[in-house]
């Protein structure tokens, strides 16, 4: 089956901005469910000036202890000893290709746990706004599916989907450009 959500949005600010906001997102202190960020590989192809960034997020494990231990009781009746669920953090892998020429920033992420049972992909683009140049559109889609977990499937998806809804609507709103620019402002502004 699967969960889809999708994204459009229009940022009344400059794609530059925009841009560095979201790569600068995360940690912070008002999203406790991404503990870290890390860069594995960072290149720019001289030719084209498109920068290339892999980068690893370790997330908070957000799926309710409830279902994590349905899933582990349904697990050991069906004489299997796996405790999938039970893990404290959830790895991301995000790829993205800028292209500060073209002025668009293409995104490709997807989970690295769980892979036998879940699927979890999204794809991201953020580019100047047709309406305006100093304004960016933001178009994404998001997809989950649970595979492997018998009648928990059904279970587990609206969970996923609920979860997904609520980050698009996070995005949405805007509300990580406004926590960016404060901390922007922090660490720029006020100790420049």
């Amino acid at each position: 089956m699967g969960v889809s959500v999708d994204v459009h949005q229009v940022y009344k600010y400059p794609f530059e901005q925009v841009v560095a906001s979201f790569l600068r997102k995360y940690p912070n202190p008002m999203d406790k469910n991404v503990i870290s960020v890390k860069i594995m590989e960072e290149k720019r192809d001289e030719s084209t000036g498109v920068i290339y960034r892999k980068r690893i997020a370790i997330c908070q494990n957000v799926v309710p202890e409830i279902l994590r231990k349905s899933l582990s009781t349904l697990v050991i009746l069906c004489w299997k000893k796996v405790s999938i669920l039970k893990v404290p953090n959830i790895q991301l892998e995000e790829e993205s290709w800028l292209n500060p020429r073209e002025r668009n920033m293409a995104i490709r992420s997807h989970c690295l746990t769980w892979t036998q049972y879940a699927s979890m992909k999204e794809e991201s683009v953020f580019r100047e706004s047709m309406e305006n140049p100093n304004w960016t559109e933001f178009i994404q889609r998001g997809r989950i599916s649970i595979t492997g977990v018998g009648f928990l499937n059904c279970v587990l998806e609206t969970f996923a989907s609920t979860f997904l809804r609520q980050g698009a609507q996070k995005v949405a709103a805007g509300s990580w450009m406004d926590r960016c620019k404060f901390w922007n402002f922090l660490l720029v502004d006020c100790c420049a």
